[in-house]
Order: structure tokens, then sequence, then C-alpha cells
């Protein structure tokens, strides 16, 4: 329990490596790390579950859902758990809130992967969900997993991974209203949260990471080239892959993590 929410992670490896904090976007759960963990030799992986999604669903009733309250609660939970100076990765709005949390707290360094940014999201799949309005929450189950599978499936660029993917992320929410939970994560979505961090970003001084899919059907190229010369970091364009580059093309994340620890090492 962290400041009255029961709160949920992932934990991969020895207890005196590296602590890395990952954390996943937009419909998933740590889950969307179970690819990259087993790949980073000598470090301890904490995949946290943010508040209102996977298993946590429950807890996100009633709560601010935003990147910003995100980074809160992780702080929260961080300071709780005793975590200092993690290396920060982040995935979709899992990177916004990477993003935040460096902003707010010392890291370590910080890597961010098709990250939402500035004013690049939300992207054109959320903004058809939130036109649907009331209409979208009262659909059931059935027809909504529809939509979350295409949602899923355009962003991979392995099927047999997207059929994994969509049957890992969706069971959570097949428990349960998936339209009302998917409404209520989607309620929290602002871009403002991420437009007042770019300055500070620019004035941080450890090893960052930018990894993107060349093909990302939600967020563009032009935010990776942006966010890289932002941070003063390196960019990995994955050629041909998508927006689930955790899934799809784990090694190159567990690349771009293990050179930003080398770089921890060296310094």
């Amino acid at each position: 329990m962290v400041a009255g929410m029961r709160m949920r992670w992932e934990v991969a490896g020895p207890p005196d490596g590296q602590p890395i904090v990952l954390i996943h976007g937009f419909p998933t759960s740590p889950s969307v790390w179970r690819h990259v963990a087993p790949l980073l030799d000598g470090a301890r992986c904490l995949a946290w579950e943010m508040v209102g999604y996977g298993d946590s669903i429950p807890e996100g009733h009633l709560l601010d859902l935003s990147v910003a309250a995100q980074a809160g609660y992780v702080l929260s939970w961080m300071k709780e758990v005793e975590v200092s100076r993690p290396l920060l990765v982040g995935h979709d709005i899992g990177g916004g809130v990477a993003q935040i949390v460096a902003a707010r707290e010392k890291c370590a360094g910080l890597v961010l992967v098709d990250s939402v940014a500035y004013d690049n999201w939300p992207t054109p799949p959320i903004r058809s969900m939130r036109r649907m309005g009331g209409s979208f929450q009262r659909l059931p189950n059935r027809p909504v997993r529809r939509l979350f599978g295409r949602l899923i499936r355009k962003g991979h660029d392995d099927r047999t991974m997207a059929r994994e993917s969509i049957d890992v992320h969706w069971r959570p929410y097949g428990e349960r209203d998936a339209a009302e939970v998917l409404s209520r994560q989607i309620r929290g979505f602002r871009s403002r949260d991420t437009l007042e961090v770019p300055g500070v970003l620019q004035r941080l001084r450890v090893p960052t990471w930018v990894v993107w899919g060349s093909k990302d059907p939600y967020l563009d190229r032009v935010t990776a080239t942006r966010l890289a010369g932002d941070l003063g970091a390196p960019l990995r364009l994955v050629n041909g892959a998508r927006h689930f580059l955790p899934e799809d093309h784990p090694d190159d994340v567990a690349r771009a993590i293990s050179e930003a620890m080398t770089e921890l090492r060296r310094a």
C-alpha cells in the first residue's frame, strides 16, 4: 500500500543490480516488458504498473489517471520501496510519465521508447474514441475487443507477436466493463503535461537514449528526432518497426538500455 493505494510491479534481476524502473504505456501493463527484462544482465528491473491499468484497474476508480498524476504515484512508490536514482525507461504514455519523473527527481538515466512528448498526442485513435463519447462507453465487450485488437495489431510489425500481445493485454479489460475502463483512462490524456517539461529535460546531464520504430503509425519520427536533439541523446530508429518495440524488437530496446547502463558504470 502506497499513499492509500495498492500498487503492483514485477521484479527481475539481482537485488544489488542497477535499478531500472520500466513504465508501460496505453493500453498495456508491465507485461509489455516481458521480453526485454530477461535481456538486461546485471540489472534490477522493476516494471511498475500504472494506477488504473492492468491488474491495478480497480485502484484507478475515481482517481486522476493523467501522466502528471502517474508521475506523482510512481515517485511515491519509489520512495516507499527505496529506489533512488534509477534508470527510467518509458514506452508510449509511460515515456511521458518518465519525462515528468526525470524533471522532478534525480535519475541515473532516461530511455524513451516510442514515447508521447510535447503535443504529439493524444493519437488519432484516442481522439476518435473521445468523439464517440457516451456511445463508446455503452459498447459491450465483444465489439470493444475488436477495436482493441485493431489498435494493438496496427502497432505491430510482427503478426505472431501481435496476436500474443492482444491476448496478454486484453485480459484485465475483458474481466471488466472494458469500454468504461478505457474511457476512464483516455479522459486523463492531456498534452499539456508533456508540454511543461522540455525545458527541464534539456538540462538533464545523465545518459539518455531515444528508441523509435521507423514506421510507428501513432507517434511520428519527427518527435523522435526532436526529442533526441533536446536531450542530446543518440537516436536508434528501428527499420520497419512500428509502435510496440518492447514486444516486436526487445533486442533493440534492451541494447539501448544496456548502453545507458554501460555509460553509468563509466561515470
